[in-house]
């Protein structure tokens, strides 16, 4: 049993430090901590099986984190903020003397570049302090690492091809919305393609890469490719992929506001004078856009997301579709979040459990994948993200 801070207050947050309290067998007290402390007093209101305590915190400064730290004594910081923060947290981590986990990588605020060789570059530093850092436990990254993970260990000699597909089947009844945070999700979209073949990153112009795909209880949908980080840490630890891809489903009405976001310059990253004011266009956005922890009351429809891998197996092709479909509306009835915070929140949560139960816990800095699947795939099943699987169906890609 230990202690965990959370870095954080948003839909995410919502859904890990809830689920979180239902496994108060593992976890005694709770600490959210986040610049607006009102956020996190809200999500902490509906809890009352064990302690939860809020704070305000700048997760920039090291110096606060380390104060806060240093005053609470956690067990595990989970960072559930934004991917910017990734590195001073992690500072302050190595500075005060606890570990670490996290749903995203890091990503510079006036760069959208996302990769993992920063925080790798961490590695001996935990390894030395004898501390754990754990990253990308969300979905994706973080649920499909494992998929993988659990593929390689029970079905396959040797890993080939895989691709991740990623289908939001839902509908928030807004004419524009994002489902997490709009600045990051936004960045992430408008970013050049990019994917993994024959020992090359190959890139492509954004979403100029697409086809229909099946998907589960849910049908026929238009999917996009696109780069997403995990890529980056499966083609490292499993080698003999031939080719990694990732995709993921948009509406046409979705695109046709994107279009005109980028148009118009609303997507910049860069600083802009207003009225002698430096502002910065997509967080300008941000602010105007649904809050998407707000989305899930009126969200109706399922997410579906899985690994199509294929590969060999006693010298024989293997192909392997792993995956789970999640309701948004079961996610709100149970956490008060929609389904994309609902599949992220939980994998948290999970990574935080068998870190406090010593499962996946060593020294070093880890992508999930790097770890045991098996734990962590039954808890999936018990705490509400069941996995289904399919043997040597058409994998249409």
């Amino acid at each position: 049993m230990g202690k965990v801070l959370v870095i954080g207050a948003g839909g995410v947050s919502t859904v890990a430090v809830k689920k979180i309290a239902m496994n108060a067998d593992v976890f005694t007290n709770i600490l959210i901590a986040t610049r607006t402390q009102s956020k996190a007093d809200k999500i902490a209101a509906g809890i009352t099986n064990l302690k939860v305590y809020t704070a305000q915190v700048d997760a920039d400064k090291q110096d606060e984190l380390v104060a806060l730290f240093r005053e609470f004594k956690p067990d595990l910081v989970v960072n559930l903020a934004l991917p910017y923060q990734d590195l001073s947290i992690m500072d302050a981590c190595l500075a005060y003397g606890v570990s670490y986990l996290d749903t995203a990588n890091y990503e510079p605020l006036h760069e959208a570049k996302y990769q993992y060789s920063w925080q790798w570059a961490y590695k001996d530093r935990f390894e030395k302090a004898g501390l754990t850092a754990i990253l990308g436990c969300g979905f994706d990254p973080g649920v499909t690492g494992v998929y993988t993970a659990y593929a390689a260990k029970h079905y396959f000699d040797e890993i080939q091809y895989i691709d991740i597909v990623d289908c939001n089947a839902g509908d928030h009844h807004k004419a524009f919305a994002t489902n997490f945070n709009p600045e990051i999700n936004i960045r992430e979209i408008t970013q050049r393609g990019k994917y993994y073949e024959n020992g090359e990153w190959k890139e492509t112009e954004p979403l100029s890469v697409h086809q229909t795909l099946h998907y589960p209880e849910v049908g026929p949908k238009e999917s996009y490719l696109m780069y997403h980080e995990e890529l980056e840490s499966l083609v490292k630890n499993f080698p003999t992929l031939r080719r990694a891809r990732f995709w993921m489903t948009f509406g046409q009405e979705y695109l046709t506001h994107l279009r005109v976001i980028q148009n118009i310059g609303m997507s910049r990253i860069d600083p802009i004078l207003y009225n002698g004011v430096e502002i910065v266009p997509i967080q300008f956005l941000k602010a105007v856009l649904p809050n998407p922890g707000d989305l899930g009351e009126n969200y109706t429809g399922q997410t579906s997301i899985g690994c199509r891998i294929r590969g060999l197996k006693d010298g024989k092709e293997l192909a392997y579709y792993v995956y789970n479909n999640c309701s948004h509306q079961a996610a709100y009835k149970e956490t008060g979040a929609q389904a994309v915070s609902y599949t992220t929140g939980v994998p948290a949560m999970i990574g935080a459990k068998l870190f406090m139960q010593g499962r996946w816990k060593k020294p070093g800095v880890w992508n999930v994948e790097e770890f045991d699947p098996d734990p962590f795939m039954n808890e999936l099943n018990e705490q509400g993200l069941p996995w289904r699987e399919q043997f040597n169906v058409d994998l249409e890609l």
